[in-house]
């Protein structure tokens, strides 16, 4: 390609994009050294200020200062490395010193730091872990002797990784100074291989704990949907015998039954969708490891499959019983609602015959009223005639008031009837013509 060639503009993500495969790089760990991990919970209210101790530290140590953007940061600062990451839900610290003492766990990289800034960090441990990385001449090769001298006589959990370059053991254990402790003796593993290495043991023990905050939600989740199953059973029980009054009120407690099992859906399910996406991050870190049995001690996988997997069941378990009981709440609400909807229906069809035979009862009053209307009229219009043909008669004009009368009245009630219909036929039009305009 010519040099100088245009090309269309960069999405505003290109950069940033194409550098998230770079981001995060692990650690190279020089054989032997000391590591201290530390894995703090940060809520989201906490992810802008957990940057601002990095930049304090590096400021006291006079070192390169994180960018104010940053989600990942690592500089040397003398005496020990630090590499400070951040991820969703927690942020994470690895303190780096070279070297290891007679006792492998005895003088930790964290010692190195000063305490008062450990304690200004924000968020709550979660995974506080010392590991210590030697060769095979320096620690021992016998599982039983590597518990009792660092491990406190625990039992020790571990494997070849790596397709056997190193070998990891763990206890899975808090000890009383409140880390948890990993020793990885390196055969042939070079200093960036090594680091892989470690973080996937790191990451393994964060994403299983993060996957297992789920579980007391779970465990607590259980009796209460407990109790609900038993008020839709109420509830659907009472509307086999319910009548049309009874509808409303167990529509209502259905609709506050639902409304509550979505509460918790809401407040539940993002919590087991993290437990799902960090127990297939454990289970990946595991694959990456490559074990191979050490003989006499079981394995990580062996570990999880028995330990983890039965606590991730109960989360799915919970989540999909929680699921299922919201959607028969809707099933049922939807049913009672048709119901309630048929017996309004029922209702209004009463209401409209009902108004019908009034408004025909109506029409024949105001029939009967116009025939009543129309003969007083008539009688008043006659009675006019005849003063009218007595005057004419006293007048001197030779006509008969009783005639005169008598033959006006199917005159006069013609005229009356032809102006009633008229009229009507008026109103009726003006009504239909009111109603195609609405």
């Amino acid at each position: 390609m010519k040099e100088g060639m245009q090309i269309p503009v960069d999405h505003p993500e290109r950069f940033n994009l194409n550098d998230e495969v770079h981001a995060r790089p692990p650690e190279p760990l020089p054989t032997p050294c000391r590591v201290s991990y530390l894995a703090l919970y940060t809520d989201w209210h906490l992810a802008p200020s957990d940057l601002e101790p990095v930049t304090e530290l590096a400021r006291r140590f006079q070192a390169v200062e994180p960018r104010p953007s940053s989600n990942h940061y690592s500089a040397d600062f003398g005496r020990f490395r630090l590499r400070w990451e951040r991820h969703t839900e927690y942020t994470r610290y690895t303190f780096i010193a070279p070297g290891v003492g007679e006792d492998l766990f005895a003088e930790p990289a964290i010692q190195l730091v000063p305490e008062d800034w450990l304690q200004s960090l924000p968020g709550s441990v979660l995974v506080a872990k010392h590991a210590t990385l030697v060769r095979p001449e320096g620690a021992p090769s016998d599982p039983d002797l590597i518990a009792a001298r660092y491990f406190g006589g625990n039992v020790l959990l571990g494997s070849d990784v790596g397709g056997g370059a190193a070998t990891a053991f763990k206890d899975f254990r808090i000890h009383g100074d409140r880390f948890s402790r990993l020793l990885m003796i390196n055969r042939s593993m070079s200093d960036r291989q090594a680091g892989r290495m470690m973080q996937r043991l790191f990451e393994i023990d964060s994403y299983r704990l993060l996957a297992l905050l789920a579980l007391p939600t779970a465990q607590k989740l259980g009796p209460i949907l407990t109790e609900k199953e038993h008020d839709l059973v109420s509830i659907i029980s009472a509307m086999a015998e319910a009548g049309a009054k009874d509808e409303g009120s167990l529509l209502d407690r259905l609709t506050r039954l639902q409304v509550e099992l979505e509460r918790r859906i809401s407040l539940n399910s993002y919590r087991f969708d993290a437990a799902r996406a960090y127990y297939q991050l454990v289970n990946r870190r595991i694959e990456e490891l490559r074990e191979q049995r050490y003989p006499g001690i079981q394995n990580l996988r062996e570990f999880t499959e028995r330990r983890l997997q039965p606590a991730m069941n109960t989360c799915e378990t919970m989540a999909r019983r929680q699921q299922s009981l919201s959607e028969r709440v809707a099933r049922t609400t939807q049913l009672l609602s048709t119901r309630v909807d048929i017996d309004r229906q029922q209702q209004n069809q009463s209401l409209l015959k009902t108004m019908s035979r009034r408004a025909r009862i109506q029409l024949r009053m105001q029939q009967t009223v116009e025939g009543l209307s129309v003969a007083a009229i008539t009688y008043y219009i006659v009675g006019l005639v005849g003063y009218l043909a007595k005057g004419l008669h006293d007048y001197g004009i030779a006509i008969d008031p009783s005639v005169v009368t008598a033959a006006s009245i199917p005159f006069v009630l013609i005229i009356l009837l032809i102006g009633v219909g008229r009229l009507r036929r008026h109103l009726f039009k003006d009504d239909t013509a009111g109603d195609h305009h609405g």
